[in-house]
């Protein structure tokens, strides 16, 4: 074989490989990282089972099927919330789907906001179990309104339970860990958490800080190679997360169910964070198609990522004035 069919063979494979790659990419559901771990890497049965967990905002949504998942993969579970009673279901339910018993389950109600309460309930946890292996910070809120018509309690809120109620109660685990220097903090983000998105500015603006805060922490633990810094950013995955929005004022929720067959499944989103738990993995984006398309575009065109999302951000705007209720109104 001459030198010239060599070549063309390695061009045909290497187009190949990159038309495999590509489809591989449209079907793609996450990023590539955390596909290939998902594959290759450690599985959450062998690697998260005996864990102790504490998840916050369990009462529903990505928390509360974080719970029966991890209550099936075998970890103990503190689970919180403001609704206890919310949380006595969830519990009743990790009971009847795994072999827990009762003492691996401890309830524990919070309120993120009254960071008076946070050191009382870390307390409460260390001396139940011992110690706190992963600790998922997923309590939060949304928002849909428009900034013009926005009431400051709106920000302030939002800064202070999706920001600062994160950032006390992991304060708090914090140096449980350190002492047994090995640890995970799991902290639900969003896409908006690197991406602009309008009638969220001030949520946006609470996963934004969040963002800076946790990768700002994880090179504060470099000298703890064993405590995890983990953040997940989700695109639109089926919740309660624009049935409890905030709008113009803090104290109001959209209410409004909406469809939701367009986002991704809980079950699948919640998988992934656990295989992104098992494998340490920094930063993760989790979404279906076109959503993923727009985390690669803001990270590596960002020029074609602010187009796109210019566009589609004014139709959504326009929308939302209208009454408008559809996939893209409703999509984080």
């Amino acid at each position: 074989m001459d030198a010239l069919t060599c070549l063309l063979c390695l061009a045909l494979g290497c187009l190949l490989y990159a038309v495999i790659q590509f489809v591989r990419f449209l079907k793609a559901d996450g990023d590539l990282t955390l596909l290939w771990a998902e594959r290759f890497g450690s599985s959450p049965e062998s690697n998260l089972r005996g864990s102790v967990v504490w998840v916050t905002g369990a009462s529903s949504g990505i928390g509360e099927e974080l719970c029966y998942q991890l209550a099936k993969l075998g970890a103990s579970l503190i689970l919180s919330s403001r609704r206890e009673a919310e949380l006595l279901r969830v519990k009743k339910r990790c009971l009847e789907i795994s072999s827990l018993e009762e003492k691996d389950l401890l309830i524990v109600p919070l309120d993120l906001t009254d960071l008076s309460t946070h050191q009382a309930a870390t307390d409460k946890v260390i001396k139940y179990f011992g110690r706190i292996d992963i600790l998922v910070n997923n309590g939060g809120r949304s928002q849909r309104s428009l900034f013009v018509d926005t009431g400051l309690d709106v920000y302030q809120g939002l800064i202070g339970l999706n920001y600062m109620g994160t950032v006390s109660i992991t304060k708090h685990v914090l140096p449980h860990m350190i002492e047994k220097k090995r640890g995970k903090i799991i902290t639900i983000s969003s896409i908006t958490g690197l991406i602009g998105v309008p009638l969220s500015t001030g949520y946006a603006a609470s996963k934004h800080a969040l963002q800076g805060f946790f990768n700002s922490l994880r090179i504060e633990l470099g000298p703890y190679p064993d405590i995890a810094v983990i953040n997940i950013c989700p695109g639109p995955v089926q919740s309660k997360v624009v049935e409890n929005a905030c709008t113009e004022e803090f104290v109001q929720s959209v209410g409004a169910k909406t469809d939701q067959s367009h986002k991704m499944a809980t079950d699948r989103c919640v998988r992934l964070i656990l295989v992104s738990a098992a494998n340490d993995l920094k930063e993760t984006w989790i979404a279906d198609q076109p959503y993923l398309m727009i985390y690669y575009l803001w990270q590596y065109a960002p020029t074609w990522g602010w187009w796109l999302t210019q566009k589609a951000g004014q139709k959504r705007i326009q929308n939302f004035k209208s009454g408008i209720v559809s996939a893209a109104h409703n999509c984080i």
